[in-house]
């Protein structure tokens, strides 16, 4: 699903909406409705009102309105008929020289529009172009700079070549906040009329991580069970609640039973479905979380050791032995946490 459809499609009463109609109902026309990128908004609304602009550059995470903004200001710009002035190609598949030297050419020499004194090209994840595409598109962009403009897009600005960078203003998107996700969130739930919670909501953003498009995805297959709370949203992303994470953790690390623990651990893998990197990911959380009292040195070298059997997993080492010898580690470590005497309790007076 791409990002200029503001992420997804939802249950409703009537059935399942198509991309389509989201993305004609859902997804911000203007600059003036996103949120979060300000600055980059602030930016972009100077080139609107001066109708001029140089090469953009829009790098930064997925899913945080990199081709949102694209279309907003091509909308801003041209108004309501801005498909008409702008090319749309998506490097990831058409990522050949032969692609940019005959569409992007081609509608480089076109009319201009009434008002306007250029044309706008936005090529989605730039970042998959071949280098013999790019050093082509370095050319275009010279020589037809007086009639069009180039907007590339980027998950990973370091895999486009130099002197396009250096055509470019760049501008840097950043994961977007949990009030902003959580916001959009409810309003989605509100006009899709899903019932949801709070809990369920945070459960969204934090599996998400500032990914909007995964954010409403993750909604969409939540609201498809009844209702978007904290036992669907895990369940429908293949995650063990922070609970049991917790309880597994405990279970090593305070309780020094291996056997018990090993035990959780199988059942969590069972009925969830788990990988042991997913095991591994959700413990590197839990030993950060606040709900769980770990001292600093304890959780520096859980933090090492967790790194360490990550990479072998993605290696390929076997997902069992791993995580035993993980559990095991933890219930060593936990042995100084279990001899040291309870913190004395202040007497009463």
């Amino acid at each position: 699903m791409r990002e200029q459809d503001y992420s997804g499609v939802l249950m409703s009463s009537r059935g399942v909406l198509t991309e389509l109609l989201w993305a004609e109902k859902y997804r911000p026309k203007s600059l003036q409705e996103m949120v979060n990128q300000e600055d980059i908004v602030k930016r972009l609304q100077v080139f609107v009102k001066e109708k001029n602009m140089p090469h953009l550059l829009f790098a930064g995470p997925p899913g945080t309105g990199k081709t949102t903004a694209a279309h907003a200001l091509a909308h801003d710009l041209y108004g309501e008929d801005y498909r008409l002035y702008m090319l749309e190609l998506n490097a990831s598949d058409e990522r050949g020289i032969d692609v940019i030297r005959t569409k992007v050419k081609e509608f480089s020499r076109s009319k201009l529009p009434v008002g306007v004194p250029f044309k706008i090209v936005l090529l989605d994840e730039a970042d998959n172009m071949t280098a013999d595409a790019q050093q082509a598109l370095r050319r275009l962009m010279e020589m037809y700079v007086d009639v069009t403009r180039f907007i590339l897009i980027a998950n990973y600005p370091s895999k486009i070549i130099e002197p396009i960078q250096s055509r470019c203003a760049v501008f840097r998107f950043t994961s977007l906040k949990r009030e902003d996700v959580v916001a959009r969130l409810k309003w989605i739930c509100s006009h899709e009329k899903v019932v949801c919670d709070d809990k369920g909501l945070d459960a969204i953003y934090e599996v998400s991580g500032g990914d909007m498009r995964r954010a409403i995805n993750i909604l969409q297959a939540s609201a498809a069970l009844g209702e978007v709370n904290l036992s669907n949203v895990y369940k429908v992303v293949g995650l063990a609640t922070p609970a049991e994470v917790r309880a597994l953790l405990k279970t090593a690390l305070f309780e020094g039973d291996f056997l018990k623990s090993r035990d959780t651990l199988r059942k969590l893998m069972v009925t969830y479905g788990l990988s042991g990197v997913d095991i591994v990911k959700q413990l590197h959380r839990e030993i950060f979380s606040s709900e769980v009292p770990i001292p600093e040195e304890i959780r520096v070298e859980i933090a090492d050791y967790l790194g360490e059997v990550q990479y072998r997993l993605v290696e390929g080492a076997d997902d069992e032995i791993q995580l035993s010898a993980l559990l095991a580690k933890l219930v060593l470590l936990g042995k100084t946490l279990r001899q040291q005497p309870p913190p004395a309790r202040p007497s009463k007076r």
